[in-house]
């Protein structure tokens, strides 16, 4: 698309047309363009990435000028928080409690993506009235901030108060949400820019009971069916059955009069290509505290990255799981073949004897060797998101595929489907908690998958071929 009809360009998505307005966004169209181009002299400084067409290739840094995407403003939100950003997508992971307490927390609780067709449920958000906000180029207290000036280019302002980040600078918390903030603004440009059509919707939300979240939905474009990458900084107290599994792990908790706060914050994303021959991806990285009554706290890291491609590509998979290792190999030669196996072991389709995927890396509970340590880990794992997928992707999405390739995309996506209701424990536990956000628990899934009574493909096929890797996994970068 040339870069005169990227900003003539204005989608009209269902769901996202202006109240009242037949025409949706048509109104005010050149506004709009005015004002995009605004946002976009703004992001020059941003951190993106920009994968060469070729192959794998190298990653450079990412320009405005190749980007294709626009942030959409969700209706009824106007006035209520200024966005920032480029709009250029637990769900699936889980793991021990995190997958569960930790997961409901960010999935069902903070809420991590948007509903079908555009739509954005906000029936349990409630509005955003003081706390997080977009940096202003008015305020005297921010010009020439460092901070504020690493916040222009997220997707929109850090959940909580820049004052309070700023009152706080090494405590863990700011450094993690800042990073997920960084990572959500990668993934968003560069998933945006391989589309080349689609919008972001970017929503600010509220949770009463402490904290919010930024959900980032890219769907119904020319390459992704649905793209969702979102943030949730959330806090309260933990619930008694939350408390109860912590202590069946070993945790030995005590009580703050009576009660167990908690801090909980991640980034979660979910990509499902259209075409058959680019994989499906789910990354989520996460922190957790539990304050108790002395004072202390306990705290740990989880998260993780994982591949579903509906056809197997060796040059992928090696590509993926080297991507991993190598930001592994950064901490410790024995970490990547730790975190492969876990990965392995828990996308595992107990009733159909196969994993989910072709695996990646997991890992949860993760407190050692120290805090720093941990997080530096985390981050490094959370900056190859962006180089060990997008290349594949831009391999991809143009490949030409027959109706019973897509046919086969539709099938294995069921098997997405299963692992994620029957067997994730974080998507099962937010189903069951009270006040959960439902579409955001099921964000996760795809918008259309198929089940057939005893299918079996024919042996020696391309199909049969992927189900011997998931029935088997392999070591593929040894």
């Amino acid at each position: 698309m040339s870069k005169r009809s990227r900003f003539q360009f204005l989608r009209v998505s269902v769901g996202l047309r202006t109240p009242g307005t037949p025409g949706g966004c048509r109104t005010g169209a050149v506004q709009s363009r005015r004002d995009m181009a605004l946002r976009l002299a703004r992001l020059g400084a941003g951190p993106g990435w920009h994968a060469l067409r070729s192959d794998y290739g190298q990653l450079r840094a990412w320009s405005p000028r190749g980007a294709s995407a626009r942030v959409r403003q969700l209706p009824g939100t106007a006035g209520t928080q200024s966005r920032r950003g480029l709009g250029h997508s637990p769900s699936a992971g889980g793991g021990t409690w995190l997958g569960t307490g930790l997961a409901a927390a960010l999935a069902g609780l903070a809420g991590l993506a948007a509903a079908a067709f555009g739509h954005v449920q906000r029936a349990e958000m409630v509005p955003k009235s003081s706390g997080a906000r977009s940096p202003s180029p008015g305020r005297r207290e921010e010009d020439g901030d460092e901070l504020a000036r690493r916040c222009s280019a997220f997707m929109s302002s850090p959940v909580t108060d820049l004052r309070e980040l700023r009152k706080r600078p090494e405590d863990m918390k700011t450094k993690m949400e800042l990073m997920i903030m960084d990572i959500q603004a990668q993934v968003c440009r560069a998933l945006a820019q391989v589309d080349g059509v689609a919008d972001f919707s970017v929503d600010r939300w509220e949770r009463k009971e402490g904290g919010g979240g930024i959900t980032c939905v890219l769907q119904d474009g020319r390459v992704f069916e649905k793209a969702g990458v979102s943030i949730s900084v959330v806090h309260g107290n933990l619930s008694e059955e939350a408390a109860n599994q912590m202590r069946s792990r070993g945790m030995s908790l005590t009580k703050k009069d009576g009660k167990l706060p908690f801090t909980a914050m991640g980034v979660s994303s979910v990509i499902h290509p259209k075409n058959p021959y680019a994989p499906t991806m789910h990354f989520n990285y996460r922190y957790f505290e539990v304050e108790e009554a002395d004072g202390g706290t306990h705290w740990w890291f989880g998260g993780g990255c994982d591949l579903t491609p509906t056809y197997l590509n060796q040059e992928d998979a090696v590509h993926f799981h080297r991507t991993l290792k190598e930001a592994c190999d950064k901490h410790g030669p024995d970490i990547y073949p730790k975190f492969k196996k876990w990965c392995d072991d828990y996308f595992y389709i107990v009733h159909r004897g196969e994993r989910r995927g072709i695996g990646g890396i997991f890992f949860d509970d993760l407190n050692v060797p120290s805090k720093e340590e941990a997080f530096r880990l985390v981050k490094t794992c959370a900056e190859a998101v962006v180089p060990s997928y997008v290349p594949i992707v831009k391999k991809h999405c143009d490949d030409s595929f027959t109706p019973q390739d897509k046919q086969w995309q539709q099938l294995r996506r069921g098997r997405y489907v299963e692992f994620n209701l029957v067997y994730d424990r974080g998507t099962k536990f937010g189903l069951f908690t009270p006040g959960s956000r439902i579409e955001s628990i099921l964000m996760s899934l795809p918008l259309t998958a198929r089940w057939e009574y005893m299918h079996s493909p024919p042996e020696n096929s391309k199909e049969a071929e992927i189900l011997e890797v998931l029935r088997h996994p392999k070591d593929w970068v040894h």
